[in-house]
């Protein structure tokens, strides 16, 4: 079972940044969409970038400008650049790398941006 470790999460005044990592425990082949999602309080899940088929990259509106998604294909790890942070960003954030036949998540950490 493959796991998915998050990490870069914390506490960060708006206008700041900050870097969130996520890398799998085990050599994994064929991923073909790499995702990083958030909840805040109260709030469904929503995609906030995803890397399709290793090339692709997607962004939902509200971060577009501000966030940056990469991976790094040799150590299987994937980053979230977050600059220019707001208040409204403030969720837990959650990785996501999917293909057919799994679909493995992160355990989830937590961005506070305070106004």
């Amino acid at each position: 079972q493959v796991q998915l470790v998050e990490s870069g999460g914390g506490l960060v005044q708006a206008g700041g940044s900050l870097r969130l990592s996520c890398a799998a425990s085990a050599s994994m082949r064929g991923i073909d969409a790499m995702g990083w999602y958030r909840q805040a309080p109260g709030k469904q899940r929503e995609l906030v970038a995803v890397i399709i088929g290793g090339r692709t990259t997607n962004y939902a509106d509200s971060v577009k400008g501000r966030f940056t998604i990469s991976r790094d294909g040799v150590k299987i790890a994937m980053y979230l650049q977050m600059n220019s942070l707001k208040p409204e960003d403030t969720a837990v954030y959650y990785c996501n790398f999917r293909s057919v036949g799994y679909d493995y998540w992160g355990q989830g950490t937590q961005v506070t941006v305070s106004s």
